[in-house]
């Protein structure tokens, strides 16, 4: 598969996953509003790294080393970086109830809409970075009059 494939796909899933996250939030679903915001965060970095590097990302869910890795992290604010501090707990790895309680007791209806409208933001701004693509050749080949 092509890497702008590989690119386009990371892409789709995570504004699939900020799509499912503002369906969640509608039914006071704020844990896994929270945990899909994660995700796209840690998806729209996978993309800007397969966009960037000629192999695939490290299996990682802190995004701090992906963006370390990225060559980004320099580039953040320190809003951004706070956000980022925020989410850490975001990604329940085991998921066990102590876990996912802890969390939970850290959200509201606020924050979760605080935590979609940041994640689309910063999705948006590490797309923004995203290389340009080069245009297709297939269609260039064709003959001119």
């Amino acid at each position: 598969m092509a890497r702008e494939d590989i690119v386009q796909k990371w892409l789709d899933h995570v504004h699939e996953d900020i799509s499912a996250a503002e369906c969640l939030f509608q039914g006071g679903h704020w844990l896994y509003v929270a945990f899909l915001c994660h995700q796209a965060i840690e998806k729209a970095l996978k993309a800007y790294y397969v966009s960037t590097h000629d192999d695939d990302p490290r299996f990682t869910h802190s995004h701090l080393k992906l963006l370390e890795d990225c060559g980004l992290i320099d580039q953040l604010t320190d809003e951004q970086l706070s956000f980022l501090d925020l989410m850490v707990p975001m990604y329940i790895e085991a998921r066990y109830p102590e876990q996912k309680d802890a969390a939970a007791r850290m959200l509201s209806n606020e924050a979760c809409q605080h935590i979609i409208n940041t994640t689309k933001e910063l999705t948006q701004w590490i797309e923004e970075r995203l290389p340009e693509t080069k245009p297709s050749t297939s269609s260039d080949s064709t003959n001119e009059s």
